[in-house]
């Protein structure tokens, strides 16, 4: 059985460690402190073998080079269409990462919005995702541009309902704020808000979530309902036009009024 365990780092950052369970080969995904990683290798004897990169952003790629220089042996994977220096293979859509002493295989999908060049992980029903999807919401458009990450989220939305969704930022709480103001009467995620306000006062992470769940309250994967495109188009001022225009609605709103 694959094992994926949350590593915090910096403020609401997290690292996913991949490993089979009794085995001591393991992978990190988006890494931007090497510390976290260092730690807990060393107290479970670990080694790290494979370091997956999501995107170009220091805080997913600082601690690259420090666990690279400690595990030589470490491939580093990244996206082709990204500046980062320090990956060794370049994937994009339709990639394979073939991690033979974890049995993984985890496909590439393009997900570009959040940055140009952005790719996600997908296997075993599982997606590592950066920052494209987060739990309650999804990344701010950065060097990608709306219409892309509309497309990405509308692409992992695709998706097996059962998947487990991986993002990297505990972000959750103030996501469900705003998915509050757009579906004030979603009971769904007034019980999810419950539920993850109190895992948060427990000192538990709210991730990983289902894309079932992400379905049901995100207002980002909801940008056919009607009572997201209502809500949207009242905050716009105007008619909306499908799922791009009523996605850059929902960002900008969020951008300007709530973050």
């Amino acid at each position: 059985m694959l094992a994926v365990t949350p590593l915090p780092a910096f403020d609401d950052n997290y690292i996913w460690l991949l490993q089979r369970q009794g085995g001591t080969a393991c992978a990190v995904v988006d890494p931007g402190d090497e510390d976290p990683v260092i730690a807990y290798c060393e107290e479970h004897g670990l080694q790290l073998s494979a370091i997956l990169i999501t995107h170009k952003h220091g805080d997913h790629t600082g601690g690259v080079a420090e666990l690279k220089r400690r595990w030589s042996q470490a491939v580093v994977y990244g996206p082709a269409h990204e500046p980062v220096a320090t990956v060794e293979k370049k994937l994009g859509e339709g990639d394979s990462v073939v991690l033979e002493n974890l049995q993984l295989d985890l496909k590439v999908l393009d997900v570009p919005g959040h940055t140009e060049g952005h790719i996600a992980y997908h296997g075993e029903n599982q997606l590592f995702c950066g920052d494209t999807l987060f739990a309650g919401g999804c990344g701010r458009v950065f060097s990608g541009s709306f219409e892309q990450l509309s497309d990405s989220l509308r692409r992992i939305a695709g998706l097996s309902p059962e998947t487990r969704v991986y993002c990297a930022h505990e972000y959750t709480l103030a996501n469900l704020g705003f998915a509050k103001w757009v579906e004030p009467e979603n009971q769904q995620l007034l019980a999810r808000i419950r539920q993850d306000q109190d895992k948060r006062a427990r000192g538990l992470p709210t991730v990983p979530s289902s894309l079932a769940l992400e379905l049901a309250t995100n207002p980002f994967l909801r940008t056919g309902e009607p009572v997201v495109i209502q809500a949207a188009e009242k905050w716009a001022g105007r008619s909306l036009c499908g799922h791009r225009e009523v996605f850059r609605a929902l960002r900008e709103w969020k951008d300007r009024d709530y973050d």
